[in-house]
């Protein structure tokens, strides 16, 4: 099955009352597992990719390919949508020519005048080519490519104004955190949420920041219209943990275990199961 948009992969989601994971993709291993897992599942996925990645990967044009390659050969049935995570003005742009289904422009640090007019300009040039736009309003807290946030709680006024731009999915700030959660952290604000879901009217929500956050919070955010979850971290600390395991075990000095396929083999697997968590919890197991 080809690349599809995320718009409706996610109306689809928001109608049925349950999420859609985002999950960031690093290589080759990350990219396989997370769409194998979708499919072992029957669950649509997102595959996210930061522009950090996007370097360290060989650029976009390169993504494009190796995930078009994987669905056609791994025979992947299920929607699969490639989306840039927080991607900048000139990201969003390249992406869009490089073949990517859908973007994220984050213009969220910017006066949000100039965050506005951005946006309206990457909803007119993704839309052209059938590319769905998400945009954010109030910084996400935590690390993301280096750009730092503290959590802000997005106007609820300033989310209408963004969404009325035309975009097809809308993040907004409320009280999430990219990376690891402190252990003060004050849990989402649904108010905030509620607020927003009012403002906005039917456009899917978006939570940033999703591993972490306890059940029963994702759970309340997807009744109240969260219709795709961001998860990276959590990926990168159990993959990092299965490795770790597997050297600490001597394994890599046994036979030929330092062949990078065996090497990388036990993280690969971690990956396949957070993401199989994630599916569960969100509720999109079986929903393709």
């Amino acid at each position: 099955m080809a690349l599809v948009s995320a718009k409706g992969i996610l109306e689809t989601a928001r109608d049925g009352h349950y999420a859609v994971p985002a999950i960031n993709i690093n290589n080759l291993e990350w990219s396989k597992a997370v769409l194998e897992t979708a499919q072992e599942l029957n669950s649509p996925i997102l595959l996210a990719v930061s522009e950090g990645a996007g370097k360290y990967m060989g650029g976009y044009k390169t993504i494009v390919g190796m995930v078009n390659g994987l669905i056609e050969e791994l025979n992947i049935t299920v929607p699969v949508a490639l989306h840039l995570d927080h991607g900048s003005f000139e990201g969003a742009k390249e992406c869009i020519a490089a073949g990517f289904t859908s973007v994220m422009y984050d213009g969220s640090a910017l006066p949000f005048d100039e965050n506005l007019a951005q946006t309206k300009e990457i909803v007119r040039l993704a839309h052209e080519q059938g590319v769905s736009v998400e945009a954010e309003v109030g910084s996400i807290g935590g690390e993301e490519d280096g750009i730092v946030g503290t959590g802000e709680l997005a106007d609820p006024a300033e989310c209408k104004t963004i969404a009325d731009t035309g975009i097809d999915f809308l993040a907004a700030g409320i009280g999430n955190i990219h990376g690891k959660y402190p252990e003060n952290w004050a849990g989402l604000s649904f108010e905030t949420l509620e607020a927003i879901k009012a403002a906005t009217g039917n456009i899917p929500l978006v939570l940033h920041g999703g591993s972490g956050i306890p059940e029963d919070q994702i759970k309340k955010a997807i009744d109240l219209g969260v219709a795709k979850i961001n998860v990276n971290t959590e990926c990168q600390l159990v993959f990092a943990e299965a490795t770790r395991k597997y050297i600490e075990a001597g394994k890599d000095l046994e036979g030929k275990g330092f062949d990078p396929r065996k090497l990388l083999a036990p993280g690969a697997t971690a990956i396949k199961e957070a993401v199989r968590e994630k599916i569960e919890v969100f509720g999109s197991a079986n929903k393709a």
